[in-house]
């Protein structure tokens, strides 16, 4: 059994809002056959905690002009990984380091990944295999990235220079 067509919806949905909000290595993953509580996890990264909490701010928003509210929200006190459960999919929006740490995508890499084409960048997929939403720099479509190497590097050349100015 796949994602339903509402959570695949819903999840696109997210994942659009992330990639808006500059969201780096934005994937969709299908846990539908592996999970019986949600259908897919929506997957972001960003460099620092004010940018998890506008990417969560911005998917919370779209969604309620989608009709869906998180039926619970951890994390956001800490913004280093925020968890948004809009029960048919999950939404995490990890900081970058908590995101190469714990590798969800590694810990899902049996479940199929939802293709998500970030609309603001045109002919680009972003998280048809690990990439990202990022606007400079170009992700791998599959390989290492994919399978794990989500740090600020795989991330991109803009995560690197914002990092970098914000923990110094």
């Amino acid at each position: 059994m796949t994602a339903s067509a509402e959570a695949r919806e819903t999840a696109l949905i997210a994942a659009q809002a992330a990639a808006d909000k500059l969201a780096t290595d934005v994937m969709i993953v299908d846990v539908s056959e592996r999970l019986a509580i949600t259908d897919a996890f929506v997957l972001a990264s960003a460099p620092n905690e004010r940018q998890v909490q506008s990417i969560v701010d911005e998917v919370e928003e779209r969604l309620r002009e989608h009709g869906a509210k998180p039926v619970r929200r951890e994390g956001v006190a800490e913004s280093r990984w925020v968890l948004l459960d809009f029960v048919d999919i999950v939404v995490h929006v990890q900081h970058a380091e908590e995101r190469a740490y714990y590798a969800l995508e590694r810990l899902w890499k049996d479940c199929p990944v939802i293709p998500f084409v970030d609309r603001s960048l045109p002919g680009r997929a972003a998280g048809t295999a690990g990439g990202d939403g990022a606007p400079e720099a170009a992700a791998p479509a599959e390989g290492p990235a994919a399978a794990g190497d989500t740090g600020p590097a795989a991330a991109g050349q803009q995560s690197d220079a914002e990092t970098d100015e914000t923990h110094r």
